[in-house]
């Protein structure tokens, strides 16, 4: 099995679906110039760079679309999907809704998003709650290199407009891809670890900071669930509530803003639907309700880390060995 970075990954989906369907096109900002063998393979109008200009990019996707095209429109950091909001809320996500399906728009944003690189806060803001709050959007955000290959050829043959969000600071780290075709369906969470005692819910790099949390509870004989969802809209709620009924304790981590953020909504559907299977309150581990720091230490201040989750998870655990 072939080891990729999560960067290396999305290019192999790239490569695979524009071989596939001469109708998938992507461009956007400095695209041609990083995947410059994608340019060599398809030619220049089909891999192009754009102005930085996330509203004409986004625009131009919705208008490709609706003319039965499939675009990847690559729009660099996601704070700047700020520009893009009317395009991809008021006319991608709406449009197919108030033509009554005679238009469908099969689009993909990509956008990377998180901690990692100290780019500061204009260009590290993670903003997933906005188009989790948008309808007719799906939103997606692979913790590795074989979700995020998967989930992309998914997200390019659906035909609504899909964000989907790179992890910064999981770009580069490398990962094993199956050879082959490799489909994940969009609403399809992952258990990376099965356990019994507390549920770890979470998503890109945050996962991986559960996974080492994990080993350090399992010292303390504590045994970890860890549920990545991969996919927020659509959300895997079976997966969620099964866990979540199985441990009775759960502890919510992402590292964008905890108020209002994805935790809140499976905090409110566990409460709602597995509230007689809890043994213990719920809890929600995000980031901070402020601007991100440019400094690489404040930076990863701002993100829950290993020891907050296994604190938080051994507080809900108090009782086991008592």
């Amino acid at each position: 099995m072939p080891t990729l970075t999560l960067h290396d990954a999305v290019g192999a989906a790239l490569a695979e679906e524009m071989r596939r369907d001469g109708n998938v096109i992507a461009f956007g900002e400095g695209i041609a110039t990083k995947r410059h063998e994608l340019v060599t393979e398809f030619g220049a109008l089909r891999v192009r760079n754009t102005p930085l200009a996330e509203g004409i990019i986004a625009g131009t996707a919705v208008g490709a679309a609706a003319g039965g095209l499939r675009p990847v429109a690559d729009l660099l950091f996601a704070p700047f999907l700020c520009y893009a909001m009317d395009e991809l809320v008021n006319s991608a996500g709406k449009l197919r809704y108030m033509s009554g399906g005679q238009f469908s728009f099969p689009l993909v944003a990509l956008a990377m998003t998180g901690a990692g690189w100290g780019v500061g806060a204009q260009h590290n803001h993670n903003v997933e709650a906005w188009f989790v709050h948008s309808p007719g959007l799906k939103v997606v955000m692979p913790s590795t290199p074989a979700d995020a290959k998967g989930l992309l050829k998914a997200a390019i043959r659906d035909d609504n407009p899909v964000v989907f969000l790179l992890d910064i600071g999981l770009l580069y780290q490398p990962g094993a891809v199956p050879d082959g075709e490799l489909l994940i369906p969009l609403g399809q969470a992952h258990t990376v670890r099965h356990g019994k005692d507390v549920s770890l819910i979470s998503y890109g790099k945050t996962v991986h900071h559960c996974l080492k949390a994990a080993e350090t509870l399992a010292a303390d004989g504590i045994d970890a669930e860890i549920v990545d969802l991969r996919s927020l809209k659509p959300l895997d709620e079976a997966a969620i509530l099964a866990s979540a009924r199985k441990t009775g304790r759960v502890v919510i981590v992402h590292e964008a803003n905890r108020r209002c953020g994805v935790g809140a909504e499976i905090a409110a559907l566990i409460a709602e639907q597995a509230f007689n299977s809890l043994k213990a309150p719920i809890r929600r581990l995000g980031g901070p309700d402020a601007p991100v720091p440019a400094s690489y230490p404040l930076e990863q201040a701002t993100v829950p880390q290993a020891d907050a989750i296994a604190t938080a998870a051994r507080a809900l655990c108090r009782q086991l060995h008592a």
